[in-house]
């Protein structure tokens, strides 16, 4: 019979492995129909569309000169008179023309409020470089933009007759600017037309909404949820982290009879008094409240996610390893990004050889420099949260914080540094080092060595407990491990002792434990 758990750690159902797709792949599969057709049609489509395009934007620029001319960049009063006419009647007139040269199909539903009812547009899913779109819809309100996209020809004079409230990525401040700025203009009691903003941040296929960042939200004023569908057979506009490039996108859309895009104007949420005081809990129930008018899913994904999905490609893991629900488990465990990323690095020195982004418990033995035995076994058990012989990277980050830190106390370091240190002379020499790793873990004469290499940093021959803490706290594993086998070693020497008391004992603190577990709300 094997030996039970002594300490048995009960699992946080929300902290479970999450059911949703990936949001950032595009996956549209193009049949040989599909590609014939977009070829015949595009040889006679893509011409003609790209000359009334050209036209549309001819004229644009020069308007969009006209209306921004000697206006300042940061003005602190919104455009008015010919200015505001120029733009409300003129611009958008021609934003419409050029969208509907590149054969888009405008359906529009509800009924958009004005500014003093409103005064911030969140629209969502965000999913196409297409989606300004909206902006014409709606008015040509101001939106949040990066300095950097007014530099771009033709469109940086366009985006400067919204009066974007700018983010500069090389300012320090910018954040902070901007949500002020923000706020400046959503209580200025329709003086400022209204905000539109695409709260998720990022790019994703539609099949959820992923988390929405606060900046909509932290005012408290109404905000108008608006919808976007665009309900074509082939899926020709997702432009996402995964997918077809920018080009290829425009190619296949401009080669379509016609890509039809609706728009929906839900009802204004106007912020209880508990959402005023907590951004969150207002950005999720209007997340909640558009993702039911779209029929979707929610998930706590957010642009973290698409950094460390990135990452994963650059460490030679699969793209999807890094797609953890980083905002879940940020504010379950309290982790912080950079912390993450690190632990992506780790994982991936550890999967270098395993193909589908997980690992088994040979290949974490490996990295460990460790023979599978007993207290590796148990490890790896509270790690391997499905229960499927193998970790992914979601798993590890949570076992590492949940089951590991802790393991790095002090009081813990200094106990497993004394059962090296046989002499009590406070240093470990090889041979002690060697003694208890054969011994109790059954290590080779190699692998010792190289370990004890890589923990003997200033290379002196033998181990201080600051240069063990040290290793501990960059490898959680290792004082886990050897918690986990005293562990062992403890419940051993009790069931040499009094095996059946043991065995009741332990039946008893598992029923308990799994009925708080079940009682935790999570």
């Amino acid at each position: 019979m094997p030996p039970l758990r002594v300490f048995t750690l009960p699992r946080q159902q929300s902290l479970l492995l999450p059911a949703v797709i990936n949001p950032f792949v595009q996956d549209t599969k193009l049949s040989k129909a599909a590609i014939i057709k977009c070829v015949l049609l595009g040889i006679f489509l893509v011409p003609i569309r790209a000359v009334l395009v050209s036209l549309v934007l001819m004229v644009t620029w020069p308007v969009a000169f006209i209306i921004t001319f000697n206006h300042p960049l940061k003005g602190a009063e919104p455009m008015t008179g010919w200015r505001r006419i120029m733009c409300r009647r003129v611009m958008a007139a021609l934003g419409r023309a050029y969208y509907f040269s590149m054969g888009f199909r405008v359906v529009i539903k509800g009924r958009q409020v004005d500014s003093s009812e409103a005064p911030i547009l969140a629209v969502a899913p965000h999913s196409t470089f297409f989606d300004g779109i909206v902006c014409i819809v709606a008015g040509l309100p101001s939106t949040v933009s990066r300095v950097e996209n007014l530099a771009t020809p033709i469109f940086g004079r366009f985006v400067r007759c919204l009066q974007p409230v700018l983010v500069s990525r090389k300012d320090p401040d910018s954040r902070k600017n901007t949500i002020q700025e923000i706020e400046s203009r959503a209580k200025s009691l329709g003086h400022w037309p209204q905000v539109l903003i695409f709260p998720e941040g990022t790019c994703t296929n539609r099949s959820c909404l992923i988390t929405f960042k606060q900046g909509a939200f932290i005012p408290g004023v109404p905000v108008q949820p608006v919808v976007m569908r665009y309900p074509n057979k082939l899926d020709t506009v997702s432009w996402t982290w995964q997918g077809f490039s920018s080009k290829t996108l425009l190619l296949l859309t401009l080669s379509q009879l016609y890509t039809t895009v609706e728009i929906e104007f839900l009802p204004t949420h106007i912020p209880t008094e508990e959402e005023k005081k907590c951004p969150p809990l207002f950005a999720s129930r209007v997340r909640d409240k558009m993702a039911q008018a779209l029929g979707v899913p929610v998930t706590d994904h957010t642009y973290e996610d698409c950094r460390l999905m990135i990452s994963a490609g650059e460490l030679t893991l699969p793209m999807e390893a890094g797609l953890v629900e980083f905002t879940k488990i940020s504010r379950k465990l309290n982790l912080k990004w950079d912390n993450v990323r690190k632990e992506l690095e780790g994982f991936a020195s550890m999967a270098t050889s395993c193909k589908g982004g997980r690992i088994n418990i040979e290949e974490f033995a490996s990295f460990l420099k460790l023979p599978v035995n007993p207290a590796l076994e148990e490890l790896f058990a509270l790690f391997d949260r499905n229960g499927d012989g193998t970790i992914d990277f979601r798993e590890y980050v949570i076992g590492v914080t949940i089951l590991c830190r802790p393991a790095n106390t002090e009081d813990v370091l200094r106990m497993a540094f004394k059962l090296f240190d046989t002499d009590e002379d406070e240093r470990i020499t090889r041979e002690e080092f060697t003694a208890l790793l054969r011994s109790a873990l059954g290590v080779s004469n190699i692998n010792m060595a190289k370990l004890f290499k890589e923990i003997d940093a200033d290379g002196s021959g033998f181990i201080t407990f600051n240069e063990f803490q040290s290793f501990a706290m960059s490898h959680p594993e290792y004082a886990k491990l050897f918690t986990t086998y005293l562990e062992l070693q403890r419940y051993q020497a009790i069931q040499e002792a009094n095996p059946g008391e043991l065995e009741l004992s332990g039946q008893i603190s598992d029923i308990q434990e799994e009925s708080v577990s079940d009682k935790k709300d999570d």
